[in-house]
């Protein structure tokens, strides 16, 4: 098969930023890069060739595509060609929507690093619909914006319907109260997350950024009563102590994106359950994965004391007022951040890590607790984030790596490891992505899950420790 003919499994979009360096590097050196032919993209093939050789890649990336996101043609060329496409151009408000428009018109499968609630109400309002008719999968939000949330809230609920049904199996449909996460993240901060919020503050329409601001947004059906941001959070975590927490700035993306990781399993019970040809069978499947219609979610950062997050709620608060109202704090602001395209060193990624603590609190009486932990090992906004996306865009081509994989030269489709996924859409990452994705973490090693239900101070169930259970 020729150059012009063979179609490149996966295509990093802004291979030579700093973020897609890292996704690049991951990719080249992966264990199961024999099985995918890997692309790199960007507006300068000799810059591209230029940062292989730099990373010491040149030899593991198949092609080298010249692409600039400005160009439609340009982004045509590119997607036709391409199996999945991994997107890290941003702000995504600016960049974003042609390349999943010729994604969605190519039938070619997109994942991205968004984090702008702004820009994912308009991809779902417009290209929702074309991309479930013929089978597209579009995933933004997959890397630390939003896929620790969506996992943690995902496997509580998991935990929870295996609990129930081993202990309250005469009881009707078990659904969650409440499902709250206390994020503990140490690391950079992202030049390109810096650029996305500006964004999102200076070009996007006010009555766009208010749309976006209400709860369920992103959601096709609404549950339970969102609470409003706090100066002080305290989640009393069973068997453990209680952790208390301030306002966290990525609340309102990853928050969204586990609403509509509900509601669109939410729509699919309404569905199932309102036909008359469901047999109790598929009723019974189908519950097994809903959240219930009173699922409520929210999240914070961890602080050390009341008094700390006080004062950096507080901070957070008047400086999100200052930079959203005057133009000069923009200003000075976007000097002292990071640049796009900066980023911390080797040694500084690997000291970073993040831990988000879950507890669940199911709608039954009495009500049911899990607590469910994910930690990751490496800087949160690099690191990790550069593995979590490219396992999502592997996840479907490939087999994870504790089973054998088939080489994608004999593929037709690629791999749909969950039922959305088989029907495509503006989906979650775990909607997409669902228990194959959190194997494949496992399996890199620097990853841990637990999930357990706790009575008092005591563990009495757990669907998942780590990763001997996947």
């Amino acid at each position: 098969m020729s150059n012009a003919e063979r179609k490149v499994d996966v295509l990093v979009l802004g291979a030579t930023g700093f973020t897609g360096r890292l996704i690049a590097q991951y990719l080249a050196t992966h264990s199961q890069k024999q099985l995918f032919v890997l692309g790199l993209g960007a507006r300068s093939e000799e810059k591209l060739k230029q940062v292989a050789d730099e990373l010491g890649i040149a030899n593991k990336v198949d092609e080298f595509v010249n692409v600039d996101v400005k160009d439609k043609a340009s982004v045509e060329r590119a997607v036709k060609r391409t199996r999945v496409v991994i997107n890290v151009v941003g702000p995504y408000w600016h960049y974003g929507t042609p390349v999943v428009d010729a994604c969605v018109r190519n039938q070619v499968h997109y994942v991205d690093l968004c984090g702008e609630s702004t820009w994912m109400r308009q991809i779902i309002l417009q290209y929702d619909f074309a991309a479930s008719r013929n089978r597209t999968i579009i995933v933004p939000a997959c890397g630390y914006d939003s896929v620790p949330s969506d996992i943690v809230a995902w496997l509580a609920n998991k935990t929870l319907k295996s609990y129930a049904s081993l202990k309250r199996p005469g009881e009707q449909f078990i659904g969650i109260r409440s499902s709250i996460s206390a994020q503990r993240p140490k690391g950079g901060f992202s030049g390109g997350t810096a650029a996305s919020g500006m964004a999102m503050l200076e070009d996007t329409p006010k009555e766009v950024r208010r749309a976006a601001l209400v709860p369920y947004s992103l959601s096709p059906v609404e549950g339970g009563k969102q609470q409003r941001p706090k100066l002080v959070y305290e989640l009393s975590v069973p068997s453990l102590d209680t952790i208390v927490g301030a306002f966290w700035f990525m609340r309102t993306a990853n928050v969204w994106v586990v609403q509509r990781t509900f509601g669109l399993i939410e729509a699919l019970g309404k569905e199932v359950h309102g036909s008359a040809i469901s047999t109790s069978e598929r009723k019974a499947q189908v519950d097994q994965m809903r959240y219930g219609p009173n699922f409520m979610y929210d999240e914070f950062m961890e602080q050390p004391s009341k008094l700390t997050a006080m004062f950096t709620s507080t901070f957070l608060f008047l400086g999100i007022a200052m930079v959203s109202l005057f133009s000069p704090v923009r200003w000075l602001v976007k000097k002292m951040l990071p640049q796009s395209g900066e980023g911390p060193s080797e040694e500084e990624r690997k000291k970073g890590s993040f831990t988000i603590t879950n507890v669940t609190t199911s709608d039954s009486t009495p009500p049911i607790n899990v607590t469910t932990i994910m930690t990751g090992q490496g800087d949160p906004g690099y690191a990790s984030t550069c593995i979590m996306i490219s396992e999502c865009a592997l996840s479907l081509l490939l087999s994870p790596h504790a089973y054998k994989g088939t080489p994608t030269s004999e593929l037709t489709d690629v791999f749909r490891p969950t039922e959305f996924a088989r029907q495509g859409g503006v989906l979650t990452p775990m909607t997409a992505f669902g228990e194959d994705l959190i194997t494949r973490l496992c399996e890199t090693a620097k990853f841990t899950f637990a999930s357990y239900v706790t009575e008092g101070k005591e563990k009495v169930h757990g669907a998942l420790e780590a990763k001997k259970d996947i």
